[in-house]
């Protein structure tokens, strides 16, 4: 009897050794030498993690085409047509549609405080122009960030230096944050900005005034914002030929910059833009 309690622990100890010893797979196939990775062309269940990245710079997924199925395309955009830029006073035009008959419309991107990693991504497979107004205190702890979008044909204006309400102060200080911003930028990026938007899009004709001393063209309001996903209208609830388009760079970045690209398909409408309208 005894010796058949030993034999009975032994096998069991040899059982409970060998379970211990076998890999447990979660993500993949147990194959003859170990673990079979996922497939390259395999896609993640739901939508990766929206937080921004601590440090580096955002880089292309492991896969090719994350996001072929979710994005519209679209046809070239027609050849621009220049829009005059001079207003009474001396001032700059303030523009939330650009006036044209052209069946386009223009996708920005604000601020710059949360860096998704996901935007290099989607930049590279839609394949749309894009428009980043930048604030110098949102971009300072990782410039090389937006350098990465601005090599995927992003191109880069100004939006103030500290993202302070502008409308009410005196000339010298709004002159500061707007030619401030300006300067700041052409010295990280090569190109010194030509076009302002104005923190919550709040403006006086001290703001306009002080755009054109800094040297840029026009300032930027907007027909259409997006949030989580979804585009408010101010107008009729479908984008226009010229309506400008403002999202931010937020947490729900892959939500908001699909939904824009959707509302504008949706319309029959293509990106453009906006630099080849003002010069």
């Amino acid at each position: 009897m005894l010796v058949r309690v030993v034999k009975v622990r032994w096998v069991r100890l040899l059982v409970v050794a060998l379970l211990l010893a076998t890999p447990l797979v979660a993500d993949g196939e147990l194959a003859a030498g170990g673990v079979r990775p996922r497939s390259a062309g395999a896609r993640p269940s739901a939508l990766p993690s929206a937080g921004p990245r601590a440090t580096g710079s955002p880089t292309a997924s492991p896969s090719a085409g994350v996001y072929a199925d979710r994005l519209p395309r679209f046809d070239a955009a027609p050849p621009a047509v220049r829009t005059a830029t001079v207003v009474d006073g001396g001032a700059v035009p303030w523009v939330a549609r650009v006036p044209t008959d052209q069946r386009v419309a223009f996708l920005t991107i604000d601020d710059g405080w949360v860096k998704h990693p996901e935007a290099a991504e989607l930049l590279r497979e839609a394949h749309v122009p894009v428009t980043l107004f930048l604030t110098i205190d949102a971009i300072s702890d990782n410039p090389e960030y937006f350098r990465t979008l601005q090599g995927l044909g992003a191109v880069i204006e100004a939006h103030t230096i500290t993202h302070n309400k502008l409308s009410g102060l005196s000339y010298d200080a709004q002159r500061r944050e707007i030619c401030g911003s300006a300067d700041r930028l052409g010295e990280l990026y090569g190109r010194r900005p030509t076009l302002f938007r104005p923190p919550f899009g709040e403006k006086d004709a001290t703001t306009l005034r002080a755009v054109r001393d800094c040297g840029m063209k026009a300032a930027f309001f907007w027909k259409e914002s997006v949030n989580q996903g979804n585009v408010w209208y101010q107008d009729v609830k479908v984008v226009q030929p010229g309506d400008v388009i403002l999202m931010h760079f937020r947490d729900q970045f892959v939500q908001d910059f699909i939904g824009a690209l959707r509302g504008i398909k949706a319309a029959g409408l293509t990106p453009a833009r906006l630099e080849d309208y003002y010069s």
